[in-house]
């Protein structure tokens, strides 16, 4: 990883998802020494790219690759050295809650990123999607956020087309884990304690801590309060609830925390995500 007098990144903060475009030149480079508190989906058109990871792992991002950076990965990235270029079209997003299956059985190439070359057809689709994704995510078109997201889905499916095709190579997420995670899902409005949790798993407090973050990528904490965002958000955009109701119904007992914790992960009070999405 690079030294820490080189200037740092800063996390940027999505509702529910940030797309762009890049095409830089030799010098471009970002350091986020402490990763992000979203998902960062890179997608290389042509050029070459370099990815720093944990543990001093060093990868390169040509065309057609695609990178997935989890949350709270540390990582840098930029022009490979050498390289003229690097054109990418990436995107940070919050995942919807039934994605979480599909990103935990991908195999990670270093610490918390998942990094590989495609096939030509789940490629060509790939681009097709993320293509969408970022026009919708541009234009002012009504409900431009969840076209976005729609077209994100769909590249997301090819993607797990190309990475986990068949039963033995698949990857499988621990059972006592899905076990876990289920669990949290149907109770995510109350608070569930960590020994609870072990024991619904059949796994010790730390034990479950670990395998949970392990396969899938967050902790428990950080997984249910994501969902918990989700569910909001979801809330605010198709229901005229009023927030400290909504607040409630996911599980935040402090309107005031809610909107602290919303803003820190999206960028915008619950009031302001709510008028820029109805309008």
């Amino acid at each position: 990883m690079p030294s820490r007098t080189l200037p740092i990144t800063e996390k940027p903060t999505v509702a529910p998802i940030l797309t762009g475009y890049l095409n830089e030149g030799p010098s471009y480079f970002s350091w986020r020494p402490w990763g992000t508190t979203d998902w960062l989906l890179i997608f290389t058109l042509s050029g070459q790219g370099r990815l720093g990871a944990a543990g001093d792992t060093v990868l390169r991002a040509a065309p057609g690759e695609f990178t997935l950076i989890r949350p709270g990965a540390l990582h840098d990235y930029g022009t490979a050295p050498g390289a003229a270029h690097w054109e990418i079209l990436w995107t940070h997003f919050l995942p919807r809650p039934h994605w979480q299956e599909w990103l935990a059985a991908w195999l990670d190439a270093a610490p918390g990123i998942v990094h590989t070359a495609l096939p030509e057809r789940e490629r060509t689709e790939i681009e097709r999607c993320l293509k969408a994704m970022h026009r919708h995510a541009t234009s002012g078109q009504p409900r431009r956020d969840d076209f976005a997201m729609s077209a994100l889905e769909e590249a997301l499916l090819w993607c797990d087309q190309a990475l986990v095709p068949f039963g033995a190579e698949r990857r499988r997420v621990d059972e006592r884990v899905l076990r876990a995670r289920a669990y949290l899902l149907e109770h995510l409005s109350e608070p569930i304690p960590l020994p609870e949790l072990a024991a619904v798993a059949g796994l010790s407090v730390s034990r479950l801590a670990h395998l949970f973050r392990e396969q899938l990528g967050q902790t428990p904490q950080q997984f249910v309060e994501a969902q918990r965002l989700a569910r909001a958000q979801e809330f605010l955009a198709r229901t005229t609830r009023p927030i400290a109701v909504i607040a409630a119904e996911v599980g935040f007992e402090n309107p005031f925390y809610f909107t602290l914790r919303f803003k820190r992960h999206t960028g915008l009070s619950p009031r302001d995500w709510r008028r820029e999405r109805q309008g």
